[in-house]
């Protein structure tokens, strides 16, 4: 059986660099994947169905459920380790319940805790504009994404908050601290 942490926050909250480094020190208990870098190493590689993920991504926009769910399982089936932190999922309250659906189906995975990592919208904004990595970190792609992220997160909340899985952690602090504190949530689970 798999080992699930879903890891939710803003885009620029350092979600996906903290489950990074967490993965990178326990290489032998955790994978990390993000939900984002699975959908984009679809649309490198050509498919039709990379196509189809390119034309929500690249508006800010969120990738159809029955795409981003089956690319996910399978991820999560196939990990090489027992233990896996998946950033970036779930972004809406459809992927949420999708996800919860799966899970009450499924023995093979089984979903500990949710992680999220929170910053104020200002440090976000700073954060991804400051970094401009690609096409999608720009002013009005990120209004964008920021609003298709706030508007579920109460329903979301409220959601893990009553099955008591969801655990906050103040993203405005070092990496070290963050990664520390997160890690050390996780090892306590697992």
């Amino acid at each position: 059986m798999k080992k699930l942490f879903l890891i939710i926050g803003a885009p620029g909250s350092g979600k996906t660099t903290d489950a990074q480094l967490i993965a990178k020190n326990n290489p032998e208990s955790i994978t990390h994947y993000s939900a984002g870098d699975m959908l984009r190493a679809e649309v490198a590689s050509g498919s039709q169905r990379g196509k189809v993920i390119d034309s929500y991504i690249s508006k800010g926009n969120i990738v159809p459920i029955n795409i981003a769910i089956e690319t996910i399982i399978d991820a999560i089936k196939s990990a090489p380790t027992a233990n896996v932190v998946l950033d970036g999922y779930p972004r809406s309250i459809e992927q949420m319940n999708t996800l919860e659906r799966y899970l009450t189906t499924d023995t093979d995975i089984k979903l500990l805790h949710v992680i999220e990592v929170e910053v104020s919208e200002d440090i976000a904004r700073e954060r991804v504009l400051g970094r401009a990595r690609g096409a999608d970190d720009n002013a009005k792609i990120f209004e964008n994404r920021m609003k298709v992220y706030k508007e579920p997160l109460v329903e979301i909340q409220t959601f893990y908050k009553a099955k008591n899985i969801l655990h906050v952690i103040n993203g405005e602090r070092s990496i070290e601290e963050i990664v520390n504190e997160m890690q050390t949530f996780i090892q306590s689970k697992i």
